[in-house]
């Protein structure tokens, strides 16, 4: 609201006569005031769909050791994901890494940092379809051998509707404000100028993992709940002087 106040004042600041008297002398026609305002909308949104990223890290006295106890125990966990019905075009290596575990101890005559094994780490990204498998498929993860849960994001596949929904309610704002505006500098609002749409939050809402939670229940609770979809607009208006 400060923005738009500001913006406006700077428009319409100048007396008309003074522009106008200005604009014989150039001859040019003198420059339309114009009002800006903005706004945002909102909307509800169900999420439909995840996205969770499913990690294995091992440990071996050598790097090829730990490597290949970790491809195994990847393996089988993605052998668990497409059991559950998990496409190939839903799975997707994100991260891999290999790295050595140091020891350092000066009371064992240690004169530098010593390496005594290997930590082997992969992940993959896991796009669930039907939320309804989200626990059968982190048990089934964590049960072949899937020992970190790195996030879980929930979205919508179908927002457009929602998201049109959230953009007419913060244009109908955005006017009123406009409207305000104009009749506090004495005047009203004319024809649109130019309205725009700017991106504002859209819902990936993470989810915080524990890996204890199936060792209290059968099957992980995984809630989706709801999601607000929020959206911004600018729009410019001309401004017109009440008659006097």
């Amino acid at each position: 609201m400060r923005l738009a106040v500001l913006v406006a004042a700077l428009c319409i600041a100048a007396p008309l006569a003074a522009q106008q008297d200005g604009g014989a002398r150039l001859g040019t026609r003198p420059p339309q005031p114009v009002i800006t305002a903005g706004a945002e909308g909102e909307a509800r949104v169900t999420p439909d769909r995840a996205i969770i990223s499913i990690g294995v890290e091992t440990h071996g006295t050598t790097a090829a050791r730990a490597s290949t106890e970790n491809a195994r125990k990847q393996q089988a966990v993605i052998d668990a994901l497409k059991s559950l019905g998990i496409g190939d075009e839903q799975i997707s290596t994100v991260n891999y890494s290999v790295y050595p575990q140091q020891s350092y101890d000066p009371s064992k005559g240690d004169t530098a940092p010593r390496i005594v094994g290997y930590a082997v780490s992969n992940t993959v990204r896991v796009e669930v379809r039907k939320l309804d498998q989200l626990g059968a498929l982190i048990d089934a993860a964590l049960g072949k051998g899937a020992n970190t849960i790195n996030s879980l994001d929930f979205f919508s596949s179908d927002q457009d509707e929602s998201r049109r929904s959230a953009l007419t309610a913060a244009v109908q704002r955005a006017r009123g404000d406009a409207e305000a505006l104009a009749r506090g500098a004495g005047g009203h609002l004319g024809d649109l100028v130019d309205l725009t749409s700017e991106s504002a939050s859209t819902p990936l809402r993470p989810m915080p993992m524990a890996l204890e939670a199936t060792a209290r229940a059968k099957t992980t609770p995984i809630s989706p709940g709801e999601q607000t979809l929020t959206v911004a607009v600018i729009g410019r208006w001309r401004f017109l002087p009440d008659a006097r």
